[in-house]
């Protein structure tokens, strides 16, 4: 039996989400979105009133994508489950990047979303700070709660800023898996200052992963 046509809505917000993360948020109309899923603007507009309510409802799905990932981080007590708790957080940032990278347009044309984009950092704070607390506890990485609390910062800080930042960068060797992959390398590197004995050795090989 053939699978169900995706639902006219949720081919309006898949190609949402591609041409955001494409062109940026500013860029992209309800009549571009309408004419890519090859709708009129008024089939378009019976789902969703205004673009405001496509990136709501993009964020909603941002925050359900990125549940698990802070779930699996909050568990971690090795580093491969840093790495693969890191890695699957940047691809679904990288999924739903127009987000994070054109926040201040989405905060300014979507003020309600604010609460919940603050609440969003908030459970990521607390569950770096438990990833790091969970790494410190195994012997993994000697740091003190100060440590732990900048260190929880700044992961947060590089997970969020990343596509923002990445713009700004230099051209320098990338890793060939893409954007994802190059966030984690440099987000690894975060810990290398904290991490000892024979994990340093893996964190090395981890990092170097990355650059084959």
């Amino acid at each position: 039996m053939a699978a169900a046509a995706p639902k006219t809505r949720d081919r309006i917000v898949d190609a949402a989400r591609r041409l955001f993360n494409e062109h940026g948020l500013p860029a992209v109309s309800t009549h571009r979105i309408a004419a890519e899923v090859d709708i009129s603007s008024g089939n378009l507009h019976y789902h969703f009133r205004s673009k405001r309510l496509i990136v709501a409802w993009l964020f909603r799905r941002f925050e359900d994508r990125l549940t698990p990932c802070l779930d699996a981080a909050a568990s971690a007590t090795a580093l491969d489950d840093l790495w693969l708790s890191l890695h699957l957080t940047f691809e679904a940032i990288d999924e739903y990047r127009f987000i994070l990278r054109d926040m201040e347009y989405v905060l300014n044309e979507s003020p309600e979303i604010e609460s919940r984009a603050q609440a969003l950092v908030s459970r990521q704070l607390v569950a770096a700070q438990a990833l790091c607390t969970g790494l410190a506890d195994a012997g993994v990485l000697d740091a003190s709660a100060d440590d732990i609390d900048m260190l929880a910062l700044q992961l947060v800080f590089a997970t969020t800023c990343w596509y923002s930042f990445k713009r700004l960068m230099p051209k320098r060797k990338s890793p060939a898996q893409g954007d994802a992959a190059l966030a984690a390398y440099y987000t690894l590197g975060l810990l290398a200052p904290f991490v000892v004995g024979e994990s340093r050795d893996y964190l090395n090989f981890l990092r170097a992963k990355y650059l084959k």
